[in-house]
């Protein structure tokens, strides 16, 4: 909260910050009124100051990991002195609800620290406490919490996925961590088929040549349905592989892409609204599998819009060799022309629909025409826009397998979030040792654990959400905290929460959170 004196008067405003083009700006405002206007909506006189503080994301995750018992579920596994089960669940709970944020200032704008207990009085050193987080005691953590959380579901099928995209470690000193020595992981993952919960991690390098070979890593993870997608689908043996579920390239079934559309069934309109589905069966490594072609009406019109502008930057650069052909600024022989179109022309299927005609010899005689081939580009788009060939040997409804295909992009699409600025590391300058990237991997997981657990049972309540759509709702939610002038004990405190919208009151109930 903001205060902005004018003509003596001090009016004061919710405001939320963020960077721009690397500046921080307050980009939304609301007017709560002045100090008077304050006091009148709220009983008990005038408030000697006022602050506000992010509370609805703070207060869920942690009524979350309060349910799972985390924090003593811990302790009874490390058993060390400190405790470590808190520090571990703090940090769980600012990588769930401010991965980008220092978390010091995090602590400091939260309501963080008026929600814990036992109370913490500070987070200094917390990451240095997490290093006495030994390979045994982490992985004793993640069976204790994963046992919590198949506690609350009823189904208890498992899959195993990997993420080779997990994060980049980078020294906390740098700028830029593309361009800076860091550690690049991967991580397989154990996780729920029942809201693709994280369970078990196993942390690789994808940097120094020692990553493990895919079937390698999900038999490390232990008994759970293997998911692939296309491109690992040559690394595994489907004619001796049972419990996978997986897409294949697409090119692989031609027979599949020209199906009528009236072939497809939906699949669920709640859960996938524009997904159809023809299940059938088809050869795969010799031997005869159940195959689901799929359609998003959604993924057609993506594909189709990026097809479209591929296509646009292909032509214009076509066109701009024909003129400078044309106009003799461009003097190539025939074999360094055929060269640039083959490099405009190559990849994404561009190849099927652009074609480019040589005419002439010798330099400054050399003229190209492109031509788009309509037909093509038509077929292009019945047979291979929105479309995905999904493998597998469950006998699951198609929407489960849909469910359990699609857990990978779930999951890095939270670890992305998670673990995007966030593992740079505490400053001064962090190396990146063995020990310190498995205390942040965990960290990193466990937070995904909580969150969709949460995004679970949002989804049970009817709101779809990702995680990251689900936090920023949550974060919506504010605390107003009013303190009032003493009376000859301890000043009086009052809390209150921001209004919140439709959405965010469903949260709210939904998760049982109130002042």
């Amino acid at each position: 909260m903001v205060g902005k004196k004018i003509g003596g008067r001090t009016y004061y405003y919710l405001a939320e910050s963020a960077r721009v083009d690397g500046k921080p700006r307050v980009v939304t405002q609301r007017y709560l009124g002045t100090a008077d206007e304050i006091a009148r909506a709220v009983p008990g006189g005038e408030p000697e100051s006022a602050s506000y503080r992010t509370y609805g994301d703070v207060a869920a995750v942690w009524a979350t990991l309060s349910r799972l018992d985390f924090v003593a579920r811990v302790d009874d596994v490390v058993r060390a002195k400190p405790s470590l089960g808190l520090t571990l669940a703090v940090a769980v709970l600012h990588r769930a609800t401010a991965p980008e944020t220092p978390i010091g200032s995090w602590w400091a704008g939260s309501a963080a620290a008026e929600l814990i207990r036992p109370r913490l009085s500070t987070v200094d050193g917390l990451w240095r406490a997490l290093e006495r987080l030994t390979p045994e005691r982490i992985e004793g953590i993640e069976e204790t919490v994963a046992a919590a959380v198949l506690a609350v579901l009823d189904d208890h099928a498992a899959l195993a996925v990997d993420v080779p995209q997990f994060a980049a470690f980078a020294p906390a000193d740098c700028t830029l961590p593309s361009a800076c020595q860091g550690v690049l992981a991967g991580a397989g993952l154990r996780v729920t088929r029942d809201g693709a919960i994280p369970l078990a991690s196993r942390l690789y390098r994808r940097d120094d040549g020692t990553a493990p070979t895919f079937a390698s890593l999900m038999a490390e993870l232990g008994p759970a349905t293997l998911v692939f997608h296309s491109g690992q689908a040559a690394q595994l043996d489907l004619g001796s592989r049972s419990g996978f579920v997986g897409s294949l390239p697409l090119t692989d079934h031609p027979e599949l892409l020209t199906q009528p559309a009236s072939a497809r069934r939906r699949v669920d309109p709640e859960r996938f609204a524009g997904l159809t589905a023809l299940d059938t069966h088809a050869v795969v490594d010799g031997v005869r599998r159940r195959v689901i072609l799929t359609h998003s009406a959604t993924l057609h019109a993506a594909q189709s819009r990026a097809f479209a502008d591929e296509l646009a930057t292909a032509t214009r650069e076509l066109d701009g060799l024909a003129e400078a052909l044309a106009a003799g600024t461009h003097r190539g022989d025939r074999a360094q022309v055929h060269a640039e179109i083959g490099r405009v022309t190559r990849g994404r299927r561009i190849e099927r629909v652009l074609t480019a005609v040589l005419s002439g010899n010798r330099p400054g005689e050399i003229r190209v025409e492109r031509r788009i081939d309509a037909l093509a580009l038509a077929r292009l788009d019945e047979e291979f826009f929105g479309k995905q060939v999904l493998v597998t040997d469950r006998d699951w409804p198609v929407a489960e397998v849909v469910t359990a295909y699609r857990a990978r992009t779930h999951l890095e699409s939270t670890f992305r979030w998670l673990t995007g600025p966030a593992v740079t590391g505490p400053t001064p300058r962090w190396e990146w040792t063995r020990q310190r990237i498995a205390a942040h991997g965990l960290v990193s997981v466990l937070a995904a654990t909580v969150t969709h657990l949460m995004r679970r049972e949002a989804d049970r309540a009817g709101m779809n959400l990702s995680v990251r759509e689900l936090l920023d709702q949550l974060a919506g939610i504010g605390e107003l905290v009013l303190r009032y002038p003493s009376t000859g004990g301890r000043p009086r405190t009052k809390r209150l929460l921001t209004s919140p919208e439709p959405g965010q009151q469903a949260l709210l109930s939904l998760f049982q959170l109130s002042r």
